[in-house]
């Protein structure tokens, strides 16, 4: 486990040490093996697919004797495949019976009835584009907004991401959402300074809006990017008259220590799919993912930010980090941030962009997903 740098009482951010939102805790293709054991927010849990296909997320010790759900792979009723029943799933030590809404179902050797006290806590979990999503919140509440989906995934031209999973990086993630303000970065890092630069702020969502050239490609490179929550990055990107949509997604595993994924939604030029459509959509993951890699590599071996030494054309990391702050704190608190910030925030030095992209829909569908509230 990596040395934990700074925590989120360090960076002040709210009475919460773990956010609010939808997170990415697994790829959908991991649960093809079976049950599986999560660690995220510090804690543990058992995620599991019932045998309708429902996806499972409960609090992971057994209430019995604290045996893991899913952790143990050697015990007969795991080995024999009698540990999930429908949409129920038996702890391996006393076959204790749990339902997905984490309510104790049956005590095999006996027969009066289950306690409630011996029930688990179950989580809001989504199977959305190869990501199995939870919905994590500190005041145990619903899901108060939508996870973001691409009506893009379901184009039979869409190549779809097998994800990149980056392991964990040790760095609070509101180092990693500053980039979404971080204007001055770009050249440096990435090689494609900016042209163009915007922030927006619409209650759960931030959203950037650049383009410049890129010296990796020698082309103009347009982006809209957002964050619905503080978990889940989506990118629609063009160059070279190709578009992609690429997938950054961070999860707390422990306060300061963060679980990173990445992939990219491609388009084929064929269907069905061939060899050469496939063979360029591994190869614009792979793309981006380097240029990924260099702020992975950065965050690494960075020094705590806790606060921003910030010059006056520096991106707006206060109000970055102000809409990131309402996810530590209650939902009904949050309503003030959004009234503070919401809105388009230019970037000092840089014009806005241009509305010829949106008329053309290149940001129209990105944002088709969004509830008509959210819009």
């Amino acid at each position: 486990m990596s040395e934990i740098k700074a925590t989120s009482a360090d960076y002040g951010l709210g009475p919460y040490t773990y956010p609010r939102g939808w997170f990415v805790v697994a790829e959908a293709s991991e649960l093809d093996k079976g049950p599986i054991a999560l660690s995220y927010f510090g804690k543990e849990f058992a995620l599991y697919r019932g045998e309708s296909g429902r996806v499972v997320l409960l609090d992971a010790y057994c209430k019995h004797m604290g045996a893991h759900l899913t952790r143990g792979k050697s015990a007969h009723i795991v080995t024999s495949g009698q540990n999930i029943e429908g949409d129920s799933i038996r702890c391996p030590y006393h076959a204790w019976k749990y339902g997905p809404d984490g309510q104790l179902e049956e005590i095999p050797y006996q027969t009066d009835l289950c306690p409630k006290s011996a029930s688990l806590r179950a989580y809001p979990a989504r199977e959305l584009m190869g990501c199995i999503l939870m919905w994590h919140d500190p005041e145990g509440g619903e899901p108060d907004f939508e996870p973001p989906y691409l009506p893009a995934w379901d184009k039979p031209e869409a190549i779809h991401w097998q994800l990149d999973h980056l392991g964990e990086v040790p760095i609070h993630q509101i180092e990693i959402l500053d980039n979404m303000t971080d204007v001055h970065h770009l050249g440096p890092t990435h090689g494609s300074p900016c042209e163009y630069f915007e922030n927006e702020y619409r209650d759960h969502l931030v959203i950037q809006r650049q383009g410049g050239f890129l010296a990796s490609y020698q082309a103009q490179l347009d982006t809209v990017t957002w964050y619905t929550g503080p978990g889940i990055l989506l990118s629609k990107q063009t160059f070279n008259g190709v578009e992609m949509v690429e997938l950054i997604a961070n999860t707390p595993i422990k306060d300061g220590l963060t679980q990173a994924w990445h992939g990219v939604l491609s388009f084929a030029q064929n269907t069905p799919h061939s060899p050469e459509d496939l063979q360029n959509a591994k190869a614009a993951q792979a793309g981006a993912l380097t240029a990924f890699a260099t702020d992975f590599e950065i965050w690494k071996h960075k020094a705590p930010a806790t606060q921003v030494m910030q010059t006056k054309n520096d991106g707006q990391f206060k109000i970055q980090r102000k809409w990131l702050s309402q996810f530590y704190m209650s939902a009904r608190d949050a309503q003030g941030i959004h009234s503070q910030i919401n809105g388009v925030l230019p970037i000092v030095g840089f014009p806005q962009p241009t509305t010829a992209a949106r008329e053309a829909g290149f940001e129209a569908d990105c944002f088709q997903s969004l509830s008509e509230d959210a819009l």
